[in-house]
This record gives structure tokens, sequence and C-alpha cells, in this order.
């Protein structure tokens, strides 16, 4: 499959995958059509999916299964006014009718807006009135058709809601009847161009309302590196990647490069994330390649991980947020294998990661992919040296990569701000050191500047959460008269010393940080917290962090 769409597949050094991997992009792709259907036609039988739940059930899909189930679908949405251009809503969790739903949409060629089953109707209203949704496909859950109804009175764009199931009612039609009564699909006769916008993500809004990001139709191609060369999988690999099909990193590793790839898509459909429970489903159905999030990674090695016979993984990454050295070192001692770490954002694909053919350094985002020219600039717009604090960009003046988004939908301001002199602006900040590795630091408004040192939060987090003591945390900035800014740690405790001593604890961290890294970076305010605030995709909201604190001072 890959040679269809890449000059060369195999690569012996990151020298050789420098200079010579390139996507051949053909006209009018559709990963419906061109991935799954072809599938279909030349290895029926292939395993595209093992579903599992957390109830104990398990059900196999190939690619025949999956062509048949999203024609069906596809035909069962176009008999519900949906064609090329709908915006519509999918609400699915971890349920297999999010695989035929997204596809069928490609088929038809809508566009596909996954969101979170925690959703509220004041979210459901500002997404639905921002893309113009036109249907809305949920799980059958009473909480979540509650959300979506309360938010119809004040969403006059949606006209067709669906839940799977066989429920149905005046509002509500049945997934499970539209497909057993499923006419014969027929391809619709103009389905996309490549730059039609195929996906549109809502970005977690660290910040503000969140943003529409929106990806054309040539976006699944972007992320072959992804699956191929940083999950490192191949035509016999069972990849599990820990997320909901919510959120932008479902497709990163559920869907679009690990079946252009060949591999077996592994879902694990569960309610509420059980470290014990997670690691009994990777023993049992013989896991071979694990992606998940560092926070995972963080409560699993909590675990007695020798009890579990982990032999049948070959590889394991992460992504979504810095991953903590010590948190890495405790995963290898464990299991014997390095988890290799990725960056990228919503409005890329993976732009940065740990490849097979290169020494790791835990800590380090590793090398740009190939497809992205990346750079280090500072507030002039000038590439920083070597070991210096930048943000990240990428240099798109000569061409744009396949992968990278095609704007803020809706959002010509906001497009044109990151996008400005041939560049697109990640907001992010990282330094690369004399070896071309890149360390991330945190975003731009999260570096921390204290008596002329510019610190990054990741950086002190990393010091403290290798001690005993820190679960999670978050380190922020405090205003202050003589320093400029004081570092200050945001600290949720393990369960075992949640009864300590406070300033005595406080101190010991204080020094187990000036210990491990620079003693200028310690955290001079320590607060331990029951929770941090989050945005609805889990990313800690340093922002709102620092907004209680300028509250409370004055």
């Amino acid at each position: 499959m890959l040679e269809r769409f890449l000059k060369q597949t195999q690569f012996e050094s990151l020298e050789d995958f420098n200079n010579n991997f390139e996507i051949k992009a053909p006209a009018n792709f559709n990963f419906g059509y061109d991935v799954v259907d072809a599938w279909a036609a030349e290895q029926p039988d292939k395993k595209a999916m093992c579903w599992v739940n957390d109830k104990g059930e398990c059900h196999e899909y190939t690619f025949a299964d999956m062509k048949e189930m999203t024609d069906r679908t596809a035909s069962f949405f176009q008999q519900l006014g949906i064609g090329k251009g709908d915006a519509v809503m999918l609400m699915l969790k971890r349920h297999v009718e999010f695989w035929y739903s997204i596809v069928a949409l490609h088929k038809l060629g809508a566009t596909v807006i996954p969101a979170t089953h925690m959703l509220m109707a004041k979210d459901l209203v500002y997404r639905n009135t921002s893309a113009n949704v036109k249907m809305i496909v949920v799980a059958d859950d009473a909480d979540i058709k509650h959300q979506v109804e309360e938010s119809l009175e004040k969403s006059p764009s949606v006209k067709v809601l669906v839940n799977t199931g066989a429920y149905e009612d005046e509002r509500w039609h049945s997934f499970d009847k539209g497909l057993a009564e499923a006419l014969a699909f027929v391809r619709p006769a103009e389905v996309n161009k490549n730059d039609d916008v195929m996906i549109i993500y809502f970005t977690s809004g660290s910040a503000g309302d969140p943003k529409m990001v929106a990806h054309n139709f040539l976006y699944p191609l972007g992320h072959i590196v992804t699956a191929a060369y940083w999950h490192n999988l191949h035509e016999n690999s069972l990849h599990l990647t820990v997320a909901d099909t919510g959120w932008g990193k479902a497709v990163w590793g559920k869907l679009y490069g690990q079946w252009l790839v060949g591999a077996c898509v592994f879902v694990y459909d569960h309610e509420k994330f059980n470290a014990a429970e997670m690691l009994s489903v990777i023993e049992k159905y013989h896991v071979t390649s694990f992606c998940a999030p560092p926070t995972v990674y963080r409560f699993l090695i909590r675990e007695d991980l020798s009890k579990y016979d982990m032999s049948a993984l070959e590889y394991c990454t992460t992504a979504g947020e810095p991953f903590n050295p010590s948190v890495s070192d405790a995963w290898f001692e464990a299991t014997g294998i390095r988890v290799k770490e990725g960056f990228g954002q919503t409005e890329t694909t993976l732009t940065l990661a740990n490849f097979p053919w290169m020494e790791q350094k835990p800590g380090s985002m590793g090398f740009p992919n190939p497809e992205y020219n990346i750079d280090l600039i500072n507030a002039q717009g000038e590439s920083v040296a070597v070991g210096e604090y930048g943000e990240l960009v990428v240099r798109i003046d000569n061409e744009k990569p396949i992968g990278l988004f095609e704007e803020y939908y809706h959002n010509g301001l906001l497009t044109e701000r990151v996008f400005s002199n041939g560049l697109y602006h990640t907001g992010d900040m990282a330094w690369k050191d004399e070896d071309g590795y890149y360390w991330f630091v945190g975003r731009t408004d999260d570096v921390i500047k204290s008596s002329g040192y510019r610190i990054s939060p990741f950086e002190v987090e990393s010091a403290l959460i290798s001690h005993p003591a820190v679960v999670e945390c978050a380190i922020t900035g405090v205003p202050d008269e003589v320093r400029g800014q004081l570092v200050k740690a945001t600290v949720i405790l393990a369960k075992e010393y949640k009864d300590a001593d406070k300033a005595a604890l406080t101190k010991e961290i204080q020094e187990h940080v000036k210990s491990v890294s620079a003693p200028y970076k310690y955290p001079r305010i320590i607060e331990f917290v029951e929770e941090l605030p989050k945005t609805i995709s889990g990313k800690i909201r340093r922002v709102e962090i620092r907004e209680n604190d300028h509250k409370s001072m004055k």
C-alpha cells in the first residue's frame, strides 16, 4: 500500500530518511476509497480492527467488513440528506460506529467534526453554530442525548440526529435500523478535491474559545510518518493508542496511518481509565505497539509491572505533552523498551520525533519529520543559536507540507497571524542541542523570566516528577518585584504522602529539584492541591493557575 504514496518506503538511516522521504499525493485522494476499499479488494480477510471493551466483549473486523459497514453507513447518511461539504459531528466514544461513520463521511465528501462525549449544551451550541453543523451522531447514552437536545433551540443549522442502537422517536434516527435498511451504496459522481475541508477539530481552548482547525483530504497521508516511522508499525502489528475518538490523537493512532501501513488497530472501549486493567488488556491480547500520553505512563509505572507479561510489545511511543525522563527510565527498566517521544499539534501531523535510526536522548522531542522544514526563531524573526530558546516554526515559503492544516475555519485574522512571512508559528518554545536534537520548553506564554534567567516549565516539572511524592504538577511564574517572577509549583501528591508534614515536604522537594537541575530553577513557592485545572481534553491550564494567583495578590 505505502508504495502507492511514497517515492521510497524503506530507509537505512536518518540521513536516507531525510533525503529521500517523499509523499506522492494522487489527485482527489480519498482515504475511504483509496485505502479502506483498496485493502478490501486486495486482501479482504486482512484484520483491520480488534475491538474489546471493559465488559469482556471482543469483536474482530476485516477490511472487507469495514468496506461493507462504511458503505452501509454512507448509504444511510445519504438517505438522511448528507452529502458533499455537509458538516457532521461525531460523539461516539470508542464505539465501532465511529470508524463506520468517519470513513463513510469521507466517502461522501462531507466534513467530519469529531467531538468528545463530555461536551455540555453550551459547548455544543458554540460548535454547531461556528461550523454550521447539519447532523450529529452520538453514542446511545441518555446524558449525551440530553445535552444535544438542550443545544437545539440555539443551533438552527442542526437538522438530523442519530444515535447508535435501536432507539427512535420524532427527533432521533436509529443507527442500527438505518444500517439494516440501507440501500446499496453508489459512489457520488463528485466526492472531493484534495484541498476540500475533510475534518475540523475544535482545539482544547487553553485560553479563549476553541479554534476550528480545518484539514484537507490529504491529511491522512501526512500520518504515514506517524505510523510507519514513529510507531514503527508493519502489517502484522496490533497497535493500541490510548485516546478517545473526540480528540485529534485518535486519528493519529487509531485510523489513518495505521491502515495505510496495513496494521490492525486495537481499540479498548472503556469508560474510566484504570492502570491495572489497561496492563491486563495489553497482556491478554498481545498488543505489539502502544502509544499513550505521558500521564498514562505515569500511572502505569506505579503498578507492579512484573505481574504482567508484556513480551509481545515491540514498540512504545508517547505524545500530547512533554515526557519526563524519570518516567521514561522507569518504563525502560520494567519492560526493556525505551518510549519514543514525538511532538505535534492539532494543526499538524507528527512534527518532530525519535525515529528508529537514531540514538535516543530521553526527554528530547528528537528530529524533524522530513515533511516539515523546522526552525527556531527569536522575537525578531531570526534563527537562534544552538542552546538558545526560540519559537518553533515551520518554514512554508517554498512548500506547505502535507498534514499542515489549511486554516482556522471562518477566522481569517487568526489564520493570518499564525501564517506570516513564510512561516507557520506554533506558539511553542524549544531549543536545539549541538547534536541537532530538539527539546521542548513550553508555550511562549508559559516561559518564566526570573532574575534574568529564562526558565522552562517542563524542565522544572521533570525534576519535580522524579520525586516519589509528586504524581502530577504544573510550573508557573508568580510576579515578584525583585526577581520579576518566582517559580511556583502546583502539586498533586501521591496518596502515601498526603498526610506528610507539608513544610518539611516542601523543603525536601525544593532540595530535590536543586539536586537534579540548575539550582536557580527550584520552585520558591509550592502549593499542594487535590487536582489541577485542565481543559476538556485533559491539558493543564497553567493560564488559570496564573489568573487565580493574580486575583489572590490583589
